[in-house]
């Protein structure tokens, strides 16, 4: 027999999910912690399964039947609601929030510009970013907290599809004092620096990229101090406590510690990083998605940097 829900059981269902504490959930929807219990034990009984796994301290936490329940209702809650925006001759017309997860050291550089396009394009949208790194972007998409994330390609593993936008190569920075700054249109080498202090960006996934340049070279670099900001690297740079490998460049240079750093091409041959927009391969995407991933595209695919350096986008 077809499972009997509502759509309001459905939306309690979304926001539960998402904070995997049925009080947050109650406070957040504005209705009593007793009538979301209840709504979850109805689906429950309808669809068959547990949805949700009971923890310690009151949290929730979505069982695989959750999961799958969770990848399609985003996709069924905005179809009802663009059956009705039909009824009142808008349906093309894009409504609600969606919230996208993105990679921390790039959120500055790319959020503001992608919301700006975003919200001239789609103003009934409230976009919402997620920041985080590599591996709690993975698991917010999988918990639902976001429906696609900005991220790099490091440690996305088989539950993700993920389409590649642009390739970003490794780069060294330095203080403005440093030797190689006076020569800054020369490219130089990772095994120059081998016996310099690193600066190390100490993030999950990131740490390995940037470690694993130096053993592609098959030098052991000498790591001083590690952080998880990427501002304090380059802050630590700038007044000469070492140098760093980013990907990110940044042409003027200057820090929150008032000094700059320069940077400086590399000319070994290393792997970069690859931008992708990255979603659970189980989740249909919705209306919204779709929308914020051509957003990104037209300011970041290979289209937007016309030439033979234009990467292809790739999904995977």
């Amino acid at each position: 027999m077809t499972p009997e829900f509502t759509l309001v059981q459905l939306r309690y269902f979304a926001a539960v999910a998402r904070r995997e504490n049925m009080t947050a959930a109650a406070a957040e929807l504005n209705v009593t912690q007793s009538t979301l219990s209840s709504a979850m034990s109805h689906l429950e009984r309808e669809f068959g399964t547990a949805l949700f796994t009971r923890l310690p301290s009151r949290r929730l936490r979505l069982t695989s039947a959750g999961r799958a329940l969770l990848g399609s209702a985003a996709a069924f809650l905005e179809q009802a609601e663009l059956l009705s925006q039909s009824v009142r001759d808008d349906a093309d017309t894009l409504s609600g929030e969606i919230v996208v997860g993105i990679y921390a050291p790039l959120a500055p550089f790319r959020a503001p510009i992608i919301l700006q396009r975003f919200e001239r394009l789609h103003p009934g949208v409230t976009v919402t970013f997620l920041e985080g790194d590599q591996g709690s972007l993975q698991a917010a998409l999988s918990s639902g907290a976001c429906e696609v994330a900005l991220m790099y390609d490091l440690g996305v593993d088989h539950r993700f599809v993920r389409k590649i936008i642009d390739r970003v190569p490794p780069h060294i920075i330095v203080g403005a004092g440093h030797p190689a700054a006076q020569h800054r249109e020369r490219p130089v080498s990772l095994r120059d620096f081998a016996a310099e202090p690193l600066i190390l960006l100490d993030l999950p996934h990131t740490r390995e990229y940037y470690l694993g340049l130096f053993k592609h070279l098959g030098v052991e670099p000498t790591v001083r101090h590690v952080s998880l900001g990427y501002e304090t690297v380059r802050s630590f740079v700038a007044l000469g406590h070492g140098y760093s490998v980013l990907n990110q460049w940044v042409d003027h240079g200057m820090t929150y510690a008032g000094a700059q750093v320069i940077p400086l091409t590399l000319s070994d041959a290393l792997p970069p990083t690859e931008t992708s927009l990255v979603r659970l391969a189980s989740v249909v995407p919705t209306r919204k998605a779709l929308a914020f991933e051509s957003v990104y595209l037209s300011l970041y695919g290979p289209q937007s940097r016309p030439g033979p350096a234009a990467a292809a986008t790739v999904e995977r």
